[in-house]
């Protein structure tokens, strides 16, 4: 069992080694002890029964958190506010612009987006000043505020408060609620004041964030991907730089259940990593960190052979599917080119078609588009997607883009997944410092009739929950320290919340 059988004290502890008792107060002392010592008794723990108790108690309160973003509460008030929503390019409206608020000009007026926001502190945000009747909105630093798409997109989303402050009210122990969209826009309950680092940025885009990534990487369902990237003469100075953080992007995409290599190609092919050559690897945190260190070393320089790159990338994926490894379900090649001269349909002939088992997602890195007609015809013909690379602020959208076509089968199911993150470290405010944290996610689709049968997926919705509510369910007496106490005992905080999350499974 997970929990030894343990010893319960029912009186008073034994004086500490290292106390001074006074030699006239110590037999005093021994005769008092010796009569309360009558009503000690020792009783044995079951350590499954009290496991399983626990289970059930976390199985609770995951539910009711869980319950928080279910159909009738966030999801539910999402979908049906963009379905009677139409979208207008030329939608005017004033928002709560989280970096913005309470700021004024010159001549002491409220900026554009920004406007007198009420804040105040609250204890159970750690004392940071919050607004529990709205919400804020923030929009990563490389869009622009008012861009059409983000407009629209808070205008609808601007039914979520009212369920926000009634998820808050039914269930105060919630902290943090809010909705991440599609579009890059970021929707966070209880409003609250965000401040720009010392270069005025603020890097948070909340497509980058855990529990979005988990849900889309959980949507596409497991894949094996060749990365094939251009290092040829053309590709020298930025666009090589664009190439390298767009394949950075590509792995973070990636989950435990993927496979991946990365070939890089001029007039001949190298493996990024030669000791993996003709072969797929786990997509797990080291050995994309891995790859990683490697990207540093690619150079352009010679001409790139397409056709020979194409080749050996739907080789492998192959070879390493019919030996039944790897994902043994959705495969992909990711091309990162400047440009392709030709269409290479003789080698998507001979190896991908007509099952077109293969999905080919062309990135075409630069400004010019001469060559841009062939990749959008791969794209096509394989059931994939061509995206456009200018600028290294195009990266991060770009590469999202591929995984909701991955997704599409699941999202047109309108398959309502609830995606549990594992722990991780998070802090409510600088002041607080880090706390262990756990995300409860759900997806948000477009519900329209026109759209309904394309899987669009508009968002993801969510609610983080502090691990420290769940040791509260802990009945700290009959547990050991090491349990309680990670830091000390040398536990993760993966392994705890594993505890935590999969006893009531692991022992009925």
């Amino acid at each position: 069992t997970l929990l030894p059988c343990i010893a319960l004290r029912s009186g008073p502890a034994p004086w500490p080694p290292n106390m001074a008792i006074s030699s006239q107060s110590e037999p005093k002392r021994r005769h008092k002890y010796k009569e309360l010592e009558k009503s000690v008794k020792v009783e044995e723990i079951d350590g499954v029964k009290l496991v399983k108790n626990l289970a059930v108690k976390m199985e609770e309160m995951f539910r009711r958190k869980a319950e928080a973003t279910r159909v009738g509460r966030l999801v539910e008030a999402a979908e049906e506010a963009h379905h009677q929503h139409e979208d207008n390019p030329d939608l005017q409206y004033e928002y709560f612009n989280a970096v913005l608020i309470n700021e004024v000009d010159e001549e002491g007026n409220n900026v554009e987006l920004g406007g007198e926001f009420l804040l105040e502190p609250n204890d159970h945000f750690n004392n940071l000043s919050v607004n529990l009747s709205l919400s804020v909105v923030q929009v990563p630093t490389n869009m622009y505020n008012k861009d059409p798409d983000i407009v629209n997109g808070v205008y609808w989303s601007e039914a979520l408060n009212k369920v926000f402050v009634d998820n808050f009210e039914r269930d105060p122990t919630l902290i943090w609620q809010y909705f991440g969209s599609a579009k890059g826009f970021f929707r966070q309950y209880p409003g609250v004041k965000w401040h720009p680092d010392e270069h005025g940025v603020i890097g948070f885009d909340c497509r980058n964030r855990k529990w979005y990534s988990m849900y889309i990487q959980a949507a596409t369902s497991p894949k094996d991907v060749v990365i094939l990237v251009d290092v040829s003469g053309s590709m020298k100075g930025l666009r090589l730089t664009i190439a390298r953080q767009t394949v950075s992007s590509i792995l973070d995409t990636l989950g435990d259940d993927d496979f991946f290599n990365i070939i890089a190609y001029n007039q001949e092919i190298h493996y990024v990593e030669p000791c993996l050559n003709g072969t797929l690897v786990r997509a797990d945190r080291t050995n994309k960190d891995h790859f990683r260190e490697h990207l540093d070393k690619l150079f352009a320089k010679g001409i790139g052979l397409l056709g020979d790159a194409l080749t050996e990338a739907f080789t492998i994926l192959n070879d390493f599917n019919q030996t039944g490894r790897g994902s043994v379900c959705s495969q992909a090649i990711m091309l990162v080119t400047d440009g392709a001269t030709e269409m290479y349909d003789d080698v998507f002939e001979k190896y991908n078609w007509p099952e077109r088992k293969v999905r080919i997602f062309p990135y075409l890195i630069g400004r010019e588009s001469a060559f841009a007609d062939n990749l959008k015809w791969m794209a096509c013909a394989n059931k994939g997607y061509f995206s456009q690379i200018s600028t290294l602020a195009d990266v991060q959208e770009n590469v999202m883009r591929y995984l909701h076509v991955m997704s599409r089968p699941k999202v047109i199911d309108h398959e309502h997944d609830t995606v549990w993150t594992e722990a991780y470290v998070d802090s409510l405010n600088d002041k607080a410092g880090p706390s262990l944290m756990t995300t409860v996610a759900m997806p948000v689709f477009s519900t329209k009739n026109e759209t309904k049968n394309q899987g669009i997926l508009l968002g993801v919705v969510g609610t983080d929950i502090p691990l420290q509510e769940l040791m509260k369910l802990i009945p700290k007496h009959m547990v050991q320290s090491a349990v309680l106490d990670p830091w000390a005992s040398g536990k993760s905080f993966s392994e705890l919340f594993f505890f935590c999350n999969t006893a009531q499974h692991s022992l009925t």
